[in-house]
């Protein structure tokens, strides 16, 4: 019942409307107009307060529609995010053959537009047809790209305490993730102590040299990129450095910004402290002529943890189920990347994330393919009005 045509008019209007993390004003708007228009109530649809949590000039909190049922039955929850990520500033969309595609050097913003998308063509086509379903609630996330920052904050209440979710950031609709890294974002304030680097050097305490020395340590023990030891797998990166306004002066300010993600949560404070500890060491190690030392602030939160689904759980089955009737080969999988599905199941929410024709995120050979978003609007349609 899902219209090609109708569908995919959909996912164009949304690629065309910008939306980066923290802006999404513009694309909320446009899905609460689709909403409207396919014959949700505008009392069915608003706002939370999660921008106001977030802080950073968010211009608008997580959009949530919550449509009744018509049959008894528990709440399942549908979601996708409306950000996207800088890359994709200026994109402008071309259909060439199967695919959606970046007319320019941009990148397209399937990621996540997919998803909305298919959500959109899944409640159009209910709606439309008044066809049997459980209570329904959407879920459209802000700050997806940037720390998961809209479903961590978002409050199951406002959801309507759904009983099972089905979470959409993906390519192959036949793939089902049930588990996905946990992360650590951290910020290591360097301090040294200033100097004239051509008369007095020895005066000051390089914050440059204190972070180099930390970095190095932190590589040759074997904690940066991808992290291996024995069976304890991981990965970590520095994504910013700043620091320092002149050449003729001792740096003595160095900011750094990186993140660390482990499956195994204790590895994953492994990783994060081996940065602590290598950084607190450098920091004592550079020394001027009157024997002061440099210091170190280091902070970290933990962006999101990590989960992984039991394979017989009921939400888990019943997406196998609907695959399978679609006549496809379900496959479980395990994200090495953080899934707004990581706070929905630490809300108690089970969630699984799906596909919708997503490939190559975040790179300027982004594109969605054509068959298997609308594979995906047919499978959200199926789960969401299957007894």
């Amino acid at each position: 019942m899902i219209k090609s045509s109708r569908a995919i008019g959909h996912l164009m209007d949304l690629l065309k409307v910008p939306g980066p993390s923290g802006g999404e004003s513009a694309v909320a708007r446009l899905v609460t107009e689709k909403l409207i228009a396919c014959g949700c109530k505008k009392t069915w649809v608003r706002h939370d307060a999660a921008h106001n949590k977030i802080g950073e000039g968010y211009e608008v909190g997580n959009l949530i529609a919550r449509l009744p049922g018509t049959i008894k039955a528990p709440r399942r929850l549908f979601s996708g995010h409306l950000d996207t990520v800088p890359l994709c500033r200026g994109a402008v969309p071309v259909r060439r053959g199967d695919r959606i595609v970046p007319r320019s050097k941009t990148a397209l913003g399937g990621d996540n537009r997919t998803a909305i998308g298919c959500l959109l063509s899944m409640i159009e086509v209910i709606l439309r047809e008044r066809l049997p379903h459980p209570p329904l609630t959407l879920l459209f996330t802000v700050g997806e790209e940037v720390g998961l920052k809209g479903a961590r904050h978002v409050r199951t209440a406002d959801l309507g305490k759904p009983a099972m979710g089905f979470n959409y950031d993906g390519g192959n609709p036949a793939r089902i993730t049930i588990g996905a890294t946990g992360a650590d974002r951290w910020k290591a304030e360097v301090s040294g102590i200033s100097a004239h680097a051509g008369v007095h050097p020895e005066d000051g305490v390089s914050a440059a040299l204190i972070a180099s020395r930390a970095i190095t340590e932190v590589a040759a023990k074997g904690f940066f990129g991808s992290v291996r030891k024995g069976k304890k797998t991981g990965t970590s990166n520095i994504g910013s450095i700043q620091g320092g306004e002149a050449t003729n002066q001792v740096t003595d300010l160095m900011l750094l910004y990186g993140e660390c993600r482990s499956h195994d949560p204790a590895f994953l404070d492994r990783i994060t402290n081996s940065y602590r500890s290598s950084f607190e060491r450098a920091a004592a190690s550079v020394k001027n002529t009157a024997g002061e030392s440099g210091s170190i602030r280091f902070t970290v939160a933990r962006d999101y943890h990590s989960f992984e689904m039991k394979k017989d759980s009921s939400v888990v089955r019943r997406a196998e189920e609907e695959i399978e009737k679609m006549g496809l080969t379900p496959s479980l999988s395990i994200s090495n990347g953080g899934l707004d599905a990581n706070w929905l199941n630490s809300k108690g929410i089970p969630t699984v994330t799906l596909g919708a024709g997503q490939h190559n995120a975040h790179t300027l050979k982004e594109y969605a393919d054509i068959g298997e978003y609308l594979l995906g609007c047919k499978l959200a349609l199926a789960l969401a009005t299957a007894p």
